[in-house]
């Protein structure tokens, strides 16, 4: 069973300052998709953990034992195995340099900076592949849990900071998280057609360009869409017209 909505990217740490560990974990807390696999001290134990957990980002404090790191980074491209991207990390500029001979994919200064972060967290979930075999969403609320096939679901729609996901036998599930939280990590059958609007193209039965509407298949439903996201619904029209016999007048 294939998941969304839960953690989908993992990370080891390699890095002998504990405090350093703490603030790092803390600090992408906020970025629910990231899930912390391993942690090492040193070049070996981190050799090790990586070759095990196959982490999908590998953050590495240079500030001791850098050469030893780097080559360790290095001898990674000797096994047949997943290689991570990697960041490095130090209190100053000197081994920048050699993180870009490296191809580490960012370097970050200590004290850590959130904006640094945040941007580099982006940028790499923007060129990492989404799971488009993933065929469940988890809504996690506390400590409850509810599973839903993404094939069941009609469309979503913005509720202040919350999300709506509207299932086709009409019942309602609600997250605590904004729409635009969500976009990234649905299936490419989900467009974003409006402010307040994501739907599932399997269940569109037609466009009012004229009325700036989307019509669906279950309950003679019509969802709006607006100019500013267009050309998602001209994306839409085009790929349906594909699959489709035209007979026009």
């Amino acid at each position: 069973m294939k998941l969304l909505g839960e953690m989908q990217f993992t990370y080891t740490i390699i890095n002998s300052d504990p405090k350093s560990v703490v603030q790092m974990n803390y600090l992408l807390e906020e970025y629910g998709e990231f899930k912390c696999v391993a942690q090492a001290q040193d070049s070996q134990e981190g050799l090790n953990t990586i070759l095990k957990f196959a982490p999908d980002i590998a953050f590495i404090n240079l500030e001791n034992d850098a050469e030893i790191l780097f080559r360790m980074v290095s001898e990674l491209h000797s096994y047949d195995t997943k290689i991570p991207l990697v960041i490095g990390i130090s209190k100053q500029k000197e081994y920048a340099y050699e993180c870009i001979k490296n191809n580490f994919f960012d370097y970050w200064l200590l004290p850590y900076d959130e904006f640094d972060i945040r941007k580099s967290l982006l940028r790499f979930k923007k060129i990492m592949p989404k799971d488009e075999k993933a065929d469940k969403i988890c809504l996690k609320s506390y400590r409850d849990f509810q599973y839903l096939e993404t094939n069941d679901i009609l469309y979503l729609q913005a509720d202040n900071n919350s999300t709506e996901f509207v299932m086709k036998d009409g019942t309602v599930k609600n997250a605590f998280k904004t729409l635009k939280s969500f976009t990234r990590q649905m299936p490419s059958n989900f467009v974003r057609i409006h402010q307040s609007y994501m739907v599932n193209i399997n269940y569109i039965s037609g466009i009012s360009y004229g009325k700036g509407l989307c019509m669906l298949k279950t309950r003679n439903l019509q969802l709006p869409f607006s100019k500013s996201y267009k050309e998602n619904v001209d994306f839409l029209k085009n790929l349906l017209s594909k699959k489709t016999i035209s007979a026009l007048n």
